[in-house]
């Protein structure tokens, strides 16, 4: 049996949603004190031509946890270039970047990583879907008929990232045609713990990693959910805008995990971060 933990986070190119500052530095201080075992990003530059502190951010996070690294780059600018991202403890066997634009306006890309846990081969797929409802239709079964085509049914299989679903309208075709399930969409009835605490300081963060409690200031569901028993449906949660969140953009889901807790990160430094709060949850591979 192994425990994952698994974040996903838009980081916005590394600069905050409040005045544009470079961000990157403490987003790599933020996610090493969560202590990941796998990490899907969006909004990663790989390439800056104009600032080396924004250059190769996948590398410079990648550095700086130590892992291994997948990027698939995506939008393609003159000077720059944005795509998506996973950072994995555990090694990456392979990888590969599928281009599922819909239109000329939107450059968007389905990151597909195997990761080899402890003898399991786990299927990651980085995702940040359109703006438009009708290309995330065709972007999702894009996705759908990947995973049909490439990943044994029996396999684990990870899709995290920013959907850009805010009414929650695709969650029927992951849940009818692939059997995943959103790790928020079951709770147990008193499982709202720890409502966010916007008086938090990146220097109360950084006392937390030295205690190892990077997670203690997040808004948790915690819920314990197996694959049997009575559990109550809830929604994801709200993640955009970080600083007044009340969109529902950011997911996670999951096939052939048991789901120990899932929690969204909100306050400070995150507001500060991204205009996207970072989702964390605890996987138990069997």
């Amino acid at each position: 049996m192994s425990i994952l933990r698994v974040v996903s986070y838009n980081i916005h190119k590394g600069r905050s949603a409040l005045g544009g500052r470079e961000s990157l530095y403490d987003v790599r201080l933020g996610l090493y004190g969560l202590q990941p075992d796998l990490v899907f990003l969006q909004e990663v530059q790989g390439r800056n031509a104009q600032s080396g502190i924004l250059d190769a951010q996948h590398e410079a996070l990648a550095a700086g946890l130590q892992f291994e690294v997948a990027y698939g780059r995506n939008a393609v600018r003159r000077e720059t270039d944005h795509g998506n991202a996973l950072l994995s403890r555990y090694p990456i066997i392979g990888f590969e970047n599928q281009d599922i634009s819909d239109h000329a306006l939107e450059q968007r890309g389905l990151l597909h990583a195997k990761v080899f846990v402890q003898e399991t081969e786990v299927h990651c797929f980085v995702v940040h879907l359109g703006l438009f409802a009708v290309s995330r239709v065709r972007q999702v079964q894009a996705l759908a008929d990947r995973i049909e085509r490439l990943v044994p049914a029996n396999a684990p299989v990870l899709i995290a990232g920013d959907f850009n679903d805010w009414t929650n309208r695709l969650s029927p075709l992951f849940v009818q045609r692939l059997g995943l399930h959103e790790v928020f969409s079951y709770a147990q009835h008193t499982s709202n713990i720890g409502m966010p605490r916007l008086r938090d300081s990146v220097k109360a963060l950084r006392q937390a990693l030295q205690r190892g409690a990077g997670l203690s200031r997040a808004h948790q569901r915690s819920h314990q959910l197996g694959h049997e028993g009575g559990y109550e449906p809830l929604p994801p949660p709200r993640t955009f805008p970080a600083a007044f969140p009340w969109l529902r953009l950011d997911r996670i889901y999951q096939r052939g995990f048991a789901v120990r807790s899932a929690r969204v990160l909100r306050g400070k430094p995150w507001t500060q971060l991204s205009d996207h709060a970072p989702i964390v949850t605890e996987l138990e591979l069997p």
